[in-house]
């Protein structure tokens, strides 16, 4: 802690310890690996001749000439650009940039290889979907392949979304030895405001306009390269990246195309070399990212109101870096992080719009002097998380940074600790006798948090919404979508409901949504309890549930109930699935296998496994058999 920042909030303090300690034996065999990596020096070093030529055959001969040495940084590039999906198109130019940057300072920096990005928002409510939460996986993997030349001496993560950050960051954590940066392309302009598409998308799922007029809608929301521009995964990715300390500071929301936004790029490459061996002071990710830097990024997540998603991926990520996430300590973080932005789904204004009444300077800035994140984490910049109340601006064509503004320019959209918008973050697990979940609550008003009502049961997003045109469900009701957890069907997102859904509320109903299925940042004013666990397919509580059953969601006591008795719930008999038309088609049967070994989701969610602790595991299991 710096002389001048504040005490750490106990909660805080507590969480952060209770990490630290829960995964000590975990994360002391994480940097033990990482150690083992790094001993091996310069890893260009260890390939032979031979490996060696293939590895700069086709680089030019300054190039080849400073791989051949070893006393010059080699950068590693892993890009999510594809040219169909506007977030990662800007990406495009950026590898250019970085060895133009990597050249200028006598190193070397070569694209190692990409990695798949697609778009839920490209994909909602149809089949791909069933892939997008595994993509994360597949993600990591392609990362470790592309690093797996063992040709670098730092890399570069270029990505911006849902699963694209995740995937990078777990497979950066399981390449913990190189220093590395996350690069981000910054979000579109804005378009067309949230409220008004919002509008257009309730009347059309009404059958008040047509096809053409929603189209036109949504084409003049998202209109041009860079992020989208509400708060789901993606901007919340930017945002956890920035307070963990592996962007550069500010980096998160500028607007791609700008000249800003090319010299950040052009300054990660440099610093990537300044924190290599070679550059002479040696930042590796896994000495960055520890259990403060987790905890920084909940508390971000929660104080700005971002994506339920993160539930799921940060365990999922803070696995990979040897240490135990759970869901209580997201709850425990929640009580004492008071809400301090309103951005769509959770107010009407975008992220551009947060960046201009403050953005991330103040943001951090505020949280460091509440005593709510960790300030003396280390960071790419090669400061503490304090030179994060910075932003960057070009001054004679040369990159500066300045100190941030001290207080919001909006206070209808970024507010100091002093007056939040609520006094916690939004966010709390739901406990009862149907099993676990999350729910966020940061949209949804204080008269919608509590829904008693008979229950309607789906297992298919698209029985809604023909039973909703149908005039069925013009009542009080709790809607719970089940056989939509990772191993039924890859868990997709459900964002085809809030239409229908938002349309009964604002009837007058009292409605819910109860699913082991996700629901996402872009998920709204209808309270869901998603992510629920057991999953249905795992014999999980709603598997027994039935039409008519009364189900009461309290979002304020947490908990989530069915008024049935233990021993009643208990005889009935499962819900039979009928999953096969999940698993064909479009390369769902390639999933397979991920699907069977995906953990729940309070673990993530994953397919890995638990990294460490299995090992951990499996030596405790040894021992007890040795001495029995």
């Amino acid at each position: 802690m710096t002389a001048q920042t504040p005490p750490l909030n106990d909660v805080v303090n507590h969480v952060t310890k209770r990490i630290a300690e829960r995964s000590a034996e975990r994360r002391a065999l994480y940097e033990a690996r990482m150690e083992a990596q790094h001993r091996r020096g310069v890893h260009r070093g260890e390939l032979s001749c031979g490996n060696l030529a293939h590895g700069f055959a086709a680089c030019g001969e300054t190039d080849k000439g400073r791989l051949k040495l070893m006393n010059s940084a080699n950068l590693g590039i892993v890009s999510s650009y594809n040219d169909m999906l506007s977030a990662h198109q800007p990406l495009e130019s950026y590898p250019e940039i970085i060895k133009e940057a990597a050249r200028a300072m006598g190193s070397t920096a070569q694209y190692a290889g990409g990695v798949p990005a697609m778009c839920d928002g490209v994909t909602q409510g149809q089949p791909g979907m069933e892939l997008s939460l595994f993509s994360r996986e597949v993600i990591a993997m392609a990362t470790a392949v592309a690093l797996s030349h063992n040709m670098f001496d730092a890399a570069l993560y270029l990505g911006v979304c849902d699963k694209i950050v995740p995937g990078l960051f777990i497979g950066a954590a399981r390449f913990g030895h190189l220093p590395t940066l996350f690069v981000p392309a910054g979000p579109m302009p804005s378009g067309l405001p949230n409220k008004e598409k919002a509008r257009i998308r309730q009347l059309y799922a009404e059958g008040k306009v047509g096809r053409d007029e929603l189209l036109e809608a949504e084409s003049a929301s998202y209109h041009s390269p860079g992020t989208c521009t509400f708060y789901g995964t993606a901007n919340s990715n930017q945002l956890m990246m920035e307070i963990m300390g592996l962007h550069l500071p500010g980096a998160s929301f500028v607007n791609p195309g700008t000249p800003l936004r090319e010299a950040l790029t052009r300054y990660a490459a440099e610093q990537a070399i300044r924190n290599s061996e070679a550059g002479g002071t040696y930042r590796p990710f896994y000495k960055q990212v520890d259990a403060r830097a987790i905890v920084n990024a909940m508390v971000g997540l929660l104080a700005s109101g971002g994506s339920t998603n993160h539930t799921l991926h940060l365990v999922a990520m803070a696995a990979a870096a040897g240490l135990t996430v759970t869901w209580d300590d997201f709850t425990e973080l929640s009580a004492v992080t008071p809400s301090l932005t309103r951005i769509y789904p959770n107010g009407q204004a975008d992220v551009n719009h947060f960046q201009a009444a403050g953005g991330m300077s103040l943001l951090i800035r505020e949280l460091i002097q509440a005593g709510l994140i960790h300030a003396d984490i280390p960071t790419v910049f090669g400061t503490d998380l304090t030179a994060y109340t910075q932003e960057p601006f070009l001054e004679d064509g040369e990159l500066v940074w300045r100190e941030g503004p001290t207080e919001s320019l909006d206070a209808d959209v970024l507010r100091g600790v002093s007056e939040p918008f609520a006094p916690t973050g939004g966010l709390t697990v739901l406990d009862g006798n149907l099993g676990r979940g999350v729910i966020k609550v940061s949209a949804v008003a204080e008269e919608h948090r509590l829904v008693e009502a008979p229950a309607r049961i789906f297992e298919d997003q698209n029985q809604l919404k023909a039973a909703f045109e149908a005039g069925e469900l013009d009542r009080d009701l709790v809607v719970v979508v089940r056989f939509q957890g990772p191993k039924a069907n890859g868990m997709p997102e459900l964002h085809k409901l809030t239409p229908f859904l938002g349309v009964l509320q604002d009837r007058g109903f009292k409605v819910a949504l109860v699913t082991d299925g996700r629901m996402s940042g872009a998920s709204g004013k209808v309270p869901a309890a998603i992510h629920m666990t057991p999953e249905a397919l795992d014999g999980g509580p709603l598997a027994r549930l039935r039409d008519g059953d009364v189900v009461r969601l309290d979002a304020n006591a947490g908990t989530l109930e069915v008024k049935v008795s233990a021993h009643d719930l208990a005889e009935r008999e499962l819900g039979e699935p009928h999953l096969e038309h999940y698993h064909q088609g479009l390369g769902r049967e390639l999933f397979a296998g991920f699907r069977h070994l995906a953990s729940g989701s309070e673990h993530g969610a994953s397919v890995f496994g638990g990294f460490e602790a299995d090992d951990l595991a499996q030596q405790a299991g040894q021992i007890h058999d040795e001495d029995a």
